[in-house]
């Protein structure tokens, strides 16, 4: 006896083969991808960067299906039907869902990779500007600082009384490049100057980094 077109068996198949239910849950797995950039990166950092981009992407991008799936099924909307996983065309097309994360993911790695390579060289072409030349001002990175009697000025409006008046230039120098080198050793990115006044505090150079978060005062 033939299987009537309304039957259960059949309207599963076209549920779970059909092209909306892909886009829906495609969609649903890549918003969750977009929003998991950090938790990739931190999983990166924390393999120390050389685990090979597809087992790693592959590890996250199948618990992000399933988190998804697991979604889908939390709400109760959701047939029972689309806990058939055994289904052939299913399988096909989430395994099509799962190489896009796989490949959405190495493209985040790559991003974050470029990212850390363009710090490298920021960083580089600050220390050798401090090493070359007069010691640059590390808040505007343009103009060159002056130190007198301990005060330290720029032209961008840098403005640091005298906490010490044997402060020098060299010794100015050193305290910055101790830090930012210190700073390299833990986090590739590069850290950010800043001046901070305090109520009744003189104003202190800090330096920063909204990657580690970290906060160091150099003078």
């Amino acid at each position: 006896m033939a299987e009537q077109s309304g039957s259960p068996h059949r309207s599963m198949y076209k549920l779970v083969g059909s092209p909306p239910w892909k886009e829906t849950f495609r969609q649903g797995c890549l918003e969750r991808m977009r929003n998991s950039r950090d938790r990739l990166l931190d999983k990166y950092r924390q393999a120390g960067g050389n685990v090979p981009g597809r087992a790693q992407s592959t590890l996250l991008a199948q618990e992000l299906m399933e988190e998804e799936w697991n979604a889908w099924h939390s709400m109760e909307s959701c047939p029972e039907a689309l806990a058939q996983w055994e289904e052939p065309m299913a399988l096909a097309e989430l395994e099509e869902i799962q190489q896009e994360l796989i490949d959405q993911e190495q493209s985040i790695i790559n991003e974050y990779e470029k990212s850390l390579q363009f710090d490298e060289q920021c960083l580089s072409i600050i220390l050798a500007e401090w090493e070359a030349n007069s010691l640059i001002c590390p808040v505007c990175i343009k103009y060159n600082l002056r130190i007198t009697s301990g005060v330290v000025m720029c032209q961008c409006g840098l403005y640091i009384p005298s906490h010490s008046p044997e402060l020098t230039e060299q010794k100015l120098r050193a305290c910055l490049e101790d830090s930012v080198n210190e700073h390299s050793a833990h986090c590739p990115h590069t850290p950010q100057f800043s001046v901070t006044e305090g109520t009744g505090r003189k104003s202190s150079l800090l330096m920063s980094c909204l990657a580690c978060d970290a906060r160091a005062a150099i003078i």
